[in-house]
């Protein structure tokens, strides 16, 4: 896989995800499983520095130089 997210990008996907991940510790019913997912797929994409929906529709935040 190659990367299409930046740096911003991805330290914005992390801090996202983790704040989401927060949310779903002190939340509980139907917002616990919408914040956990939210935060799951934040963390990992922003971790990853590749997201589905990107590649989907030709999205690519990341520079050449950083792309592998």
């Amino acid at each position: 896989m190659k990367k299409n997210e930046g740096k911003l990008d991805r330290i914005i996907r992390i801090v996202i995800g983790v704040i989401f991940l927060l949310i779903s510790f002190i939340s509980s019913g139907i917002l616990f499983w919408i914040s956990l997912i939210l935060g799951i797929i934040s963390l990992v994409t922003g971790i990853l520095g590749w997201c589905g929906l990107y590649q989907l529709f030709g999205i690519n935040t990341c520079k050449i130089d950083d792309q592998e």
